[in-house]
Order: C-alpha cells, then structure tokens, then sequence
C-alpha cells in the first residue's frame, strides 16, 4: 500500500464525521420545525382578533399578546370546565381498570401454564394489527345493546378493552421479574392474589407509570369514541369542544385555536415532568 495513502485517509475522516454531524443536526432541526410550525400557526391565531385574523399570513405574529378575548370566549362557550371534569372521570376509571386488566392478564400468561397459551398471545397480537376504525360498526351494535350509546361508561368500557399495547408492555416488564419471588412468597404462606398484590405490583411501578401516561394522554387526545358514543351537550370532554365552534356556515377558528392551546396546555406540562418515567418504562424490561 502507498504510504502516502494513510496520512491523505486520516485528512479524510474528519470531514467524514463533519458531514455526519452536520446532516445530524440538520434532520433533528428540520423534524423539529415541521413539528413546531403547527404550535406556532395555532398560538399566533389564539391571541388575534376577526379582523385580525382575516387579514394576516398564519405565520404573522398578532399585535395584541395580551387580547384574552378568545380564551375567556372558548372557556365559557365550550364549557372547558365541564369538559375537563367529564374528561377527569373518564381517564380515571379507564386507567385504573387499564392497569387492573393489563397488570393481571400479564401477571397469568407469564407465570401460568394453560392451554391455548400461544393462541391467546397470537390473538392479542391480530388485534393490536387489526386498524380500529374497520371494527366500528359492530363495536358500535355492541356498546349499543349494552344500553351504554350517551353514557360514559361507553368510551370508558372502550378504552379498558382495546388497550393491547398495555398488555405487551406490562409483559414485557414480567419477563424481568425472577419468578423465585413468587416462590419465596408461597413458601412464606402467600396465596397467588397476595403475590400478586403485594410482590408484583410494587415491583411494575415502572411499567405502570408509562402506561398511564401513554394511555392518559391518548385518551385525554381521543376524539372519536366520545364524538360517537357520546352526544349528549352535556357529556361533552375537552376533545369534542372544539367541535362547539365550528358550524355548517363557518368556523371560529381564532376562538378554536384558543381551545386548542388550552386543551395542549395539560399535556405538554404533564409530559415534561414525567417524559423520563417513559423511557425508563419502556427499556426497563430489555435492560433488567
């Protein structure tokens, strides 16, 4: 090999590692933008008037930043606090009855031996594939002749029941829990129940914590099964709100805008606070 080829190789590789890094950033700022240009258009259009509106690019910043007007306008109008309050009952319920459902199925089909084992775990993957919005029509019939249409129980029954991405996590996080622990308990006189209640539980809080700030915010987000299967005015969530201002003659859309902020308000100081309890969940049962 030509001697002069390894000094001219090394000049090479750090403009190699520039390109690297500068096509690095470059992606990362321009996921950031397409991600950010939305926020922005719906938060300049929140503090503008009518007029204003009509009249300016979605990119032009208002004159007013203090004009509140569509705040207080989407808040009374939308009835923003009911909204909340029906969201709060639902999200309750169905995260509790999420992490009852998922952390006792995952708790059976990791330490029990049953028949059609395979098959059950096979079927909850066909569901998790299987596009939701294709299985309406007889999800529909169904809730229907439940007598739960206009109730909340029926987006609340629908969210415990279609979560199988909560299953696999909280089966995941099993896989890394030693089921010595179990039979240390029995030895101690445990029943399963109280293994379950006293040595599982305790140790998936990871696993918990990611799955009720996954599915929280999907749910807090959802607008089609409240939409469906809750008409009534008065069960209204934050979600279908926005839909008060918006008519077959127009829309209000500084006022929805105003609506959108504060519904994306919550969600963006909740996941700031609490985003590292979503890693850690996820990659705890593949690093333990």
């Amino acid at each position: 090999m030509d001697p002069a080829q390894g000094p001219a190789r090394r000049r090479g590789e750090p403009d190699m590692r520039l390109v690297a890094r500068t096509a690095k950033y470059a992606s990362l700022v321009g996921a950031s933008v397409m991600v950010l240009i939305p926020l922005l258009v719906v938060l300049f259009a929140s503090f503008k008037t009518r007029q204003e509106y009509d009249a300016t690019g979605p990119l032009t910043p208002p004159e007013n930043w203090l004009n509140l007007a569509n705040f207080a306008t989407a808040w009374t109008d939308g009835q923003m606090l009911r909204g909340f309050l029906n969201t709060t009952l639902i999200l309750a319920v169905s995260l509790a009855g999420t992490v009852l459902v998922g952390t006792l199925a995952a708790y059976a089909i990791n330490r029990f031996a049953f028949r059609f084992k395979r098959l059950i775990l096979g079927a909850f993957l066909v569901a998790a594939l299987v596009p939701g919005v294709t299985t309406q029509v007889a999800t529909y019939q169904i809730v229907k002749s439940m007598g739960l249409v206009n109730t909340p129980w029926s987006a609340i029954v629908l969210f415990m029941g279609t979560d199988i991405i909560s299953i696999y996590i909280f089966l995941q996080f099993m896989q890394s829990i030693p089921a010595s622990l179990d039979q240390a308990a029995m030895i101690d006189g445990a029943s399963r129940f109280t293994i379950y209640r006293r040595v599982i539980l305790p140790l998936m809080k990871p696993a918990i914590a990611t799955v009720v700030i996954i599915k929280g915010i999907a749910v807090y987000n959802e607008f089609y099964i409240p939409f469906l299967y809750m008409r009534s005015p008065e069960l209204n969530v934050v979600s279908t709100a926005l839909f008060k201002f918006k008519g077959p003659f127009g829309a209000q859309w500084e006022t929805i805008a105003a609506c959108t902020m504060i519904v994306i308000i919550p969600t963006v100081v909740i996941f700031l606070f609490l985003q590292r309890f979503i890693y850690n969940g996820i990659t705890a049962g593949a690093t333990k």
